[in-house]
């Protein structure tokens, strides 16, 4: 997905009113998310990477940005001082993680009063299929469950809606049915043809169901 640059400037899109000054991406990967964060004028972002492979990688490629703290491994609100984070973001990382409730209490306790908890999950589970094995996804998730998931951490819910109505269709016919690998070519013609409509489409119209969730948590105190 590191080459969909359209579907990562729309998910980005709802996220950027609520980003701060101070933002900690989990799950930062090789950092191509990380550099849109850059480009909405945050003051600092600490990305944390539990993969040795891709953190050397981010590390490389974030080593001259004063703005950008890389640090390897999980989550820790030790490296943090506690409270002090505007945003907490999580984009296609929640569902790797095998206790999510314990990971969004570390969130809520990462944030300042007012801060903003910043999701991008894989919904429906009965779209769960190979593909989804394969690259370590716990759970794919339901608006309604992920919306008490996060109220039960504490957070009140700012948003939370379906994404990408049309990728339903496609991922159960690849990734379910056929159980197909992902190809690059595929990734490139959908994000340059299909993203563009649907970003207008469900900005007009909000979708009742989507491959994925966008959701947006505040903490109140």
């Amino acid at each position: 997905m590191s080459f969909a640059l359209n579907y990562h400037e729309w998910v980005i899109r709802d996220f950027r009113p609520y980003l701060g000054h101070l933002v900690v991406e989990v799950g930062a990967g090789l950092g191509d998310f990380t550099s849109l964060l850059l480009k909405d004028g945050v003051e600092c972002i600490v990305a944390f990477e539990p993969s040795t492979h891709m953190y050397s990688s981010l590390r490389e490629r974030f080593e001259t940005e004063k703005k950008v703290k890389t640090i390897c491994g999980c989550f820790d609100v030790r490296y943090l001082n506690r409270s002090c984070s505007d945003s907490v973001v999580y984009i296609n990382v929640l569902e790797h993680i095998e206790d999510d409730t314990a990971e969004l209490d570390k969130a809520f306790d990462a944030l300042k009063p007012g801060g903003h908890l910043l999701l991008f999950v894989p919904a429906l589970s009965w779209l769960y299929g190979g593909l989804d094995e394969r690259i370590g996804h716990f759970r794919r998730y339901h608006r309604r469950k992920l919306i008490l998931l996060l109220e039960r951490a504490g957070f009140s819910v700012v948003q939370a809606k379906y994404f990408d109505l049309l990728g339903i269709l496609l991922w159960y016919v690849n990734f379910v049915l056929f159980d197909r690998p992902m190809e690059k070519g595929d990734v490139l013609l959908y994000d340059r043809m299909v993203v563009p409509f649907m970003r207008i489409l469900e900005a007009l119209v909000p979708p009742p169901a989507g491959k994925n969730i966008l959701a947006i948590g505040k903490k109140l105190q």
